[in-house]
């Protein structure tokens, strides 16, 4: 169980990839699979699963799709639907209610993966947003900044007119500031100043604006 927990840590908050723990642990590829499925070992289990003979070679393409989705903004999530029209044009011949149970299924399984967080000292988080507030007696909309140490709990709230990659720079520049110190990791969600296109669940494409300043 211990070692169930630390791969999944390992893998799932820290980053490192299944081939580097596949080379040190010597398990199973299906084994370090199922340790990424489940929280913990799961228990008895069908020794073979009903033969769905032409949704079963999708489901991984649909388990992958789902996986990216994480990453990716809400409006731009599949539906089964649209899954659905994924896999047909890759030659899925089957039916709509096959792809939506299949769907449904993967995500149940999904929240039931449970990882516990554990942030290191020295990391930080970064959120843009935006917010109603009221000046002078009126609401107006103005976006804002927020960085935070999740593991002190230590927080700097900035805000701005709009966000730009210029407030991006600056913003950090005040944080860095008001912590009197530079984290040595920040994690950042997909805001549009700096990632143009979510490739996939570990890949980003940067805005040229964000590239080109940070050029400079």
């Amino acid at each position: 169980m211990e070692q169930w927990a630390g791969i999944r840590q390992r893998v799932l908050v820290e980053g490192a990839s299944k081939r580097s723990v596949l080379r040190e642990t010597g398990i199973h590829h299906g084994t370090l699979e199922k340790m990424l499925t489940y929280s913990q070992p799961p228990g008895y289990r069908r020794a073979a699963a009903y033969a769905k003979p032409k949704i079963g070679p999708y489901v991984d393409r649909i388990r992958q799709i789902l996986i990216e989705d994480r990453s990716a903004p809400k409006k731009q999530r599949h539906t089964a639907k649209r899954i659905f029209d994924r896999i047909r044009s890759e030659g899925y011949t089957g039916g709509y209610t096959q792809v939506k149970v299949a769907v449904r299924e993967i995500r149940k399984r999904q929240k039931e993966v449970f990882v516990p967080l554990a942030h290191r000292p020295g990391e930080a988080q970064v959120d843009f947003g935006y917010a109603l507030v009221k000046e002078a007696g009126r609401l107006r909309k103005v976006a804002f900044f927020v960085m935070t140490l999740p593991y002190s709990d230590a927080i700097f709230l900035q805000v701005f007119e709009r966000i730009t990659t210029e407030v991006f720079w600056e913003a950090h520049r005040r944080a860095f500031e008001f912590f009197e110190s530079v984290p040595w990791r920040i994690t950042y969600d997909n805001e549009t100043v700096w990632v143009a296109k979510v490739l996939s669940a570990h890949g980003r494409k940067l805005t040229r604006g964000f590239l080109q300043r940070q050029s400079h």
